[in-house]
């Protein structure tokens, strides 16, 4: 396949998966249908057919491609990279379509007969990897397991979201309850001088998502 030839499936896949994003947001998996998937991408049913061999793959692929909304706006590390995590993923569940539908079709899935885990384990990973580097720099008081508190904060932000969404709009409170997260746990996990340098702002997530666009806008075209 030639470069243009990969890039246009490169692209036809994001249309695909956008258009199943907003159809999935909208309707859950039973209410989303192939030809309204379609319509939303104004594509044929065999260029979906090419990327996804039916509504059940396309759904897991939502799935997965949710840290594609957040990691890679991110630039810090250690324990400040898992607050920039949480914090760009409260204000991208508002925002961003794909990653509110992948949430959507984790939380629901098992009502559609899908039972796939790998969302929650590359999260998990992701976090856990995070705290490794955390630990590496003598972020992290003595005693705390990378893996088990990165299992721990997946399960408390699954939890969470579900919640803001049924006591707010849209999830408008998500940013502050990630915030009070931090301020109850940061005192358990971190060493006192992490904890006085780290931010914990909802400022942080907007700066951060500004200057990815702006670097992405600034790179030169072939």
């Amino acid at each position: 396949m030639s470069q243009p030839k990969q890039e246009r499936a490169i692209q036809t896949r994001k249309e695909i998966l956008r258009a199943a994003a907003v159809v999935f947001d909208e309707s859950g998996f039973a209410g989303a249908s192939i030809n309204r998937i379609l319509g939303e991408a104004g594509l044929t049913a065999g260029a979906l057919y090419f990327h996804f061999k039916s509504k059940e793959e396309l759904a897991r692929a939502v799935m997965n491609a949710q840290p594609d909304s957040i990691i890679p706006w991110l630039t810090s590390e250690g324990l400040q990279r898992l607050v920039d995590i949480t914090l760009v993923w409260a204000h991208q569940l508002q925002t961003d379509v794909v990653l509110r539908a992948g949430v959507r079709l984790t939380t629901e899935q098992g009502s559609f007969g899908v039972r796939d885990i790998a969302p929650y384990q590359d999260w998990s990973r992701i976090m856990a990897d995070c705290l490794r580097v955390a630990a590496d720099k003598g972020e992290l008081q003595a005693g705390i397991d990378p893996a088990e508190l990165a299992d721990f904060m997946v399960e408390a932000c699954t939890g969470m979201q579900t919640y803001s969404a049924v006591a707010s709009e849209a999830r408008a409170d998500l940013v502050d309850r990630v915030i009070r997260m931090w301020r109850l746990m940061m005192p358990g996990i971190a060493v006192p001088t992490v904890i006085a340098r780290t931010e914990v702002n909802p400022a942080r997530a907007q700066a951060a998502l500004l200057d990815a666009t702006a670097a992405k806008t600034s790179e030169p075209t072939a």
